[in-house]
């Protein structure tokens, strides 16, 4: 995935090279009439992956380390009069995390190092990592505030192409079956949800641009998964987790 995003990039700034060199006015006259405005969009990510609100088993998050997430993306504006249009686009984008958290009777099913497989309630700490790439269609309506300032909203449709939801648990002990059964002394321990991660997201996004120069923007990007992640036969983990994040970047406006 990341080949695809590196492709992705360059593609995306050939395009603007080559069109930089053209006489674009003919193109964006013929545009303009219609009322149709092109942009193509680069920014990175902040953000994570979390229950709403977080359950009593999480008794603290210890770290929280958000890695580097990458979005490209590109769109096509509608406007249906001075103020008001609608947003299509397509986009390229990781979302995931590091984190470290403290639990008490956390649901987990893992492999400890010679091999063994546990399940039970465990007391200790989690280590999670995420790294899921998505394709992204974003849905929007846009309202024209000023001639600088644009503030959007709507939905998001996104298939992930790539899951990793992995870890380890460690520096504590487990309860066969529930937490009263036996426990179980354990240094460290693995596990790996990724085969159970959903194909398909949706949810809301909330966007602001502003008109820094003729054609570059600067925009900011909220959105809010409204589906778990996770399939909906996977109990392990027993509440639902909601990917939150905000993506800053710029736009080249053609």
């Amino acid at each position: 995935m990341k080949k695809i995003f590196l492709f992705s990039l360059i593609a995306l700034l050939s395009i603007q090279m080559s069109w930089a060199q053209k006489d674009r006015t003919p193109y964006l006259i013929k545009s303009a009439f219609r009322g149709l405005e092109y942009e193509v969009k680069a920014g990175f990510s902040i953000g994570g992956v979390s229950p709403i609100p977080l359950p009593a088993e999480i008794r603290a998050i210890e770290s929280w380390n958000p890695t580097m997430l990458i979005a490209i993306e590109g769109n096509a504006t509608k406007w249906f009069s001075e103020r008001w249009g609608a947003e299509v686009g397509i986009r390229l984008e990781n979302k995931g995390m590091k984190t470290d958290a403290k639990v008490k009777n956390y649901n987990m099913e893992m492999t400890a190092a010679d091999g063994g497989y546990m399940k039970g309630a465990w007391t200790g700490y989690v280590s999670t990592k995420v790294r899921n790439s998505y394709l992204t269609f974003p849905v929007l309506a846009t309202f024209k505030v000023s001639p600088r300032w644009v503030l959007k909203g709507g939905a998001f449709l996104s298939y992930m192409a790539e899951g990793d939801f992995s870890g380890s648990a460690y520096d504590g002990y487990l309860r066969n079956g529930d937490p009263t059964g036996e426990k179980v002394n354990v240094t460290e321990a693995t596990y790996d949800f990724s085969d159970d991660l959903r194909n398909f997201s949706w949810g809301a996004q909330l966007s602001g641009e502003w008109r820094a120069f003729k054609h570059l923007n600067i925009y900011a990007d909220f959105t809010w998964g409204l589906n778990d992640i996770f399939k909906s036969d996977f109990n392990v983990i027993e509440f639902n987790m909601y990917p939150i994040y905000m993506n800053i970047g710029f736009g080249y406006v053609f």
